[in-house]
């Protein structure tokens, strides 16, 4: 557990974070039903389970097809009753003593989230819309100073 915050880091491969994975809407099933063991892909990660396995965050730094420079938020699925909000403020602050200055980025399928302001609860983080991507998801990005 990483002192004064809700998050601990867990491998790749965590059946606790594959379980919270498979209920993420980016998720995939495969219909021969096989169940991969890692579930993150190619590139540095860092795999975040808070202490009461309700949220899943997956921080991934790799070469974007889509020309994307930073650490991408992979996934953030929380079904707990901290606040979104503060999860991913503790996941950057994380995520930048890894990766000092890095610019972070996420991004929103507006089409599969039940808000209608899709990736709210990383607006109220502070994050920034910054365009949307060829598919038409939405790209939202922070920087380490705020700007």
């Amino acid at each position: 557990m990483f002192a004064g915050m809700h998050w601990f880091g867990i491998k790749e491969g965590d059946r606790r974070g594959r379980a919270i994975l498979k209920r993420h809407y980016s998720a995939r099933h495969y219909a021969d039903g096989s169940n991969p063991a890692l579930f993150v892909g190619p590139g540095e990660k860092m795999v975040l389970m808070t202490s009461d396995c309700s949220a899943l965050f997956v921080w991934r730094k790799f070469i974007s097809d889509d020309g994307q420079v930073g650490v991408s938020c992979a996934v953030f699925r929380n079904e707990g009753m901290v606040r979104s909000s503060v999860l991913i403020r503790e996941a950057e602050s994380l995520a930048w003593e890894r990766w000092p200055g890095e610019r972070l980025y996420t991004y929103i399928n507006p089409r599969r989230v039940r808000s209608t302001n899709p990736g709210y609860c990383f607006l109220m983080a502070g994050w920034q819309r910054c365009g949307t991507s060829r598919g038409g998801l939405v790209i939202l990005e922070k920087f380490p100073d705020g700007g």
